[in-house]
């Protein structure tokens, strides 16, 4: 059973203590039980995994692969996940590089099966730092879930303030990263409700999207540079306001009940 990490506050206030208690957390979920055997299967094997079709054969192991990238909710796809592992990445029309959500295509590229051999280990595999930087990405996301059993407002603020950093060093075209939020659904839930946007948002077309999402992000920072929204305040300021907007929405869908409890009751 998977016990939740709760800070006994929602909103503002526990956004505020939980990353205050962060680094205290994942120290303890570290020594978890069910963490270190996850983890120390899939160091111990790795070397061993040659091609896609080992990974996705151990369940352990494919469990912290997609773990590690927020993808659990994929690990009965198992014909679907094979088939991105060994895409060809230099075909833009290969089934990583096609998909909306760019988490795919990290996978992909971070285990590198596409030249992989029955014989020879995958390029991942030869890697002597591959293992450790997937645990410790097994284990941040972990700690987002857990999170997110007690409070999933809080889960997505995390995974924003993690992708937004991320964003910062990677070598994409702005108009490429803002694409990505909006193939990216718990990122993208941050910023329609921090921009304030309402249902109708996603029923406009594409590119629309990203003019709304541009126009939104220079009114807020002052400019749609990841750069400048990567920067510590404006990570803050996005978070903030999506937990502020989500507290609002929570807090008026309440009243609202309440009014009618009275009204049923006369």
């Amino acid at each position: 059973m998977m016990i939740s990490i709760s800070v006994g506050l929602g909103g503002i206030a526990g956004w505020g203590i939980l990353q205050r208690l962060e680094g205290r957390q994942k120290a303890i979920l570290a020594k978890d039980p069910i963490i270190q055997r996850q983890t120390r299967h899939f160091r111990d094997r790795i070397e061993l995994t040659k091609m896609a079709r080992d990974l996705v054969g151990d369940y352990r192991m494919l469990s912290v692969a997609l773990g590690a990238f927020g993808l659990e909710d994929d690990i009965g796809n198992k014909a679907f996940i094979r088939k991105v592992l060994e895409s060809d990445l230099d075909d833009r029309r290969s089934l990583a590089n096609r998909l909306a959500d760019k988490r795919y295509l990290r996978l992909a590229e971070e285990f590198g099966f596409q030249d992989a051999t029955s014989s020879e280990a995958s390029a991942a595999s030869r890697d002597p730092g591959f293992a450790e930087r997937i645990s410790r990405a097994y284990l941040d996301r972990e700690y987002e879930r857990r999170v997110g059993l007690g409070d999933e407002n809080l889960r997505l603020a995390l995974n924003a303030k993690r992708e937004i950093e991320a964003f910062a060093s990677r070598d994409s075209s702005e108009k490429a990263l803002w694409y990505e939020v909006l193939g990216n659904q718990p990122l993208r839930k941050v910023f329609e409700k921090a921009f304030g946007f309402g249902d109708y948002f996603a029923k406009i077309p594409v590119d629309r999207q990203l003019a709304e999402l541009t126009k939104a992000s220079r009114r807020l920072f002052g400019s749609s540079s990841f750069k400048t929204i990567s920067k510590p305040e404006n990570i803050e300021k996005i978070t903030r306001n999506f937990l502020i907007r989500s507290e609002i929405a929570t807090t008026s869908g309440q009243n609202r009940f309440s009014v009618a409890l009275t009204l049923l009751s006369r």
